[in-house]
């Protein structure tokens, strides 16, 4: 029988979908049509259907560096990724052009980076842009300007929690989150998430895990290590499908490599691994915690912890211990606990330096003219603050 979140996808109106490096390029780095040949179809059918497709591709790289003939190693080299990006780019266009081209698709290439998302102004006019697009009935092909940003390509150096996206999983989820599509789908060349074999390898003859209601430590377990082509891997999959999950969407993880993966889950059909939604996070809160970039750290005592983690408190000068990191007010900041795990973050109403002060002052805030009030002990406001969960 037909699942509650099968038949979402099946009356999805719209969607995202992402196409991994493993299904865009060949080993050679060439254009693998044969696979995206029957994905192009596919993507045809459904706008006939009247559903509206974000397509982020993965590929870019890989097809510049194989038009220069670079052995893999040379992608060690930042400037070399970033050259090979910018040759991989009209590449990439000009295939997508010559399949879509063939179904009467108008296309339109989307190149972001990590300042779309972080600028409020930038954020709010990428979703005007892609309004206008789907309602035009075009395409958009989306990827990161690797060319001029450094976010998803400096996959070498990424620490946890200092980018918004390094990979394109990631990106497509922040995408489908911030135009609310009802839907994302993660096609990779594995059938999706593995349960692990009776040796505690990934065999072949592994099963799928058909349903995921909640991703936990031991799911991320099964998730470790990154794909042999792409940046990713499975772990990277997981993150953007809870992002799917708060933003009130369904997300799916499947084999791109098979012809009939793509029309099959939007019939509905039981297809990879499926990530049901949980309760939808807010717009703005969604942007809190997964799009804004976090400028500076507030470490916070036990009691403010308490205070925070039990729903109903805003951040109070008088529990914080230190401030680290610039930032100015508006900005985004971590709210770390005295042992330095991140549990919270917020909009913080005082750039760095006001907070600094405050904390010095017993608590007192600034006002106009450098004086200062006894009333402004609030650092980040309640409806400002999004707690994060670290499983």
């Amino acid at each position: 029988m037909e699942s509650e979140q099968q038949k979402r996808l099946r009356a999805s109106r719209r969607a995202v979908i992402k196409l991994g490096t493993g299904i865009v390029t060949g080993g050679d780095g060439q254009f693998n049509a044969a696979h995206l040949e029957p994905v192009a179809r596919t993507i045809a059918r459904l706008k006939k259907e009247g559903r509206q497709i974000v397509l982020v591709s993965s590929g870019a790289v890989g097809l510049g560096r194989g038009r220069l003939g670079l052995h893999r190693d040379r992608l060690n080299d930042m400037v070399v990724r970033q050259a090979c990006a910018a040759v991989g780019q009209s590449l990439l266009m000009h295939e997508y052009e010559k399949l879509f081209q063939a179904h009467g698709i108008d296309l339109a290439q989307v190149l972001l980076t990590e300042g779309d998302f972080v600028d409020r102004t930038r954020y709010s006019n990428l979703r005007q842009t892609m309004e206008a697009l789907l309602k035009l009935g075009v395409l958009p092909i989306v990827n990161e300007n690797d060319t001029v940003s450094t976010a998803e390509l400096d996959y070498l150096n990424i620490r946890a929690g200092e980018r918004i996206f390094s990979d394109n999983d990631r990106l497509a989820a922040l995408v489908m989150s911030h135009i609310e599509a009802d839907a994302l789908v993660l096609l990779t060349d594995v059938d999706g998430l593995m349960q692990l074999g009776p040796s505690g390898s990934k065999e072949a003859s592994a099963k799928v895990i058909p349903l995921v209601e909640e991703i936990t430590a031991e799911l991320k377990t099964l998730a470790l290590g990154p794909s042999e082509g792409g940046r990713g891997g499975m772990l990277t999959k997981l993150a953007a499908a809870e992002i799917a999950m708060q933003a009130g969407g369904v997300a799916v993880i499947a084999n791109g490599t098979k012809a009939e993966t793509l029309g099959q889950i939007f019939e509905g059909e039981p297809v990879g691994t499926l990530f049901v939604p949980k309760t939808r996070m807010a717009g703005k809160r969604r942007w809190i915690a997964y799009a804004a970039g976090v400028r500076g750290r507030v470490i916070v005592n036990a009691g403010a912890r308490e205070a925070l983690t039990g729903g109903k408190a805003s951040l109070l000068a008088s529990g914080v211990t230190s401030v680290e990191g610039e930032f100015d007010a508006a900005e985004v900041v971590s709210i770390v606990d005295e042992e330095g795990l991140e549990f919270a973050r917020g909009i913080s109403d005082y750039s760095c330096g006001d907070a600094q002060g405050m904390i010095g002052n017993g608590s007192q805030g600034p006002e106009a003219g450098g004086r200062t009030s006894k009333r402004a002990t609030v650092l980040v406001k309640r409806d400002n603050i999004v707690l994060m969960d670290r499983k």
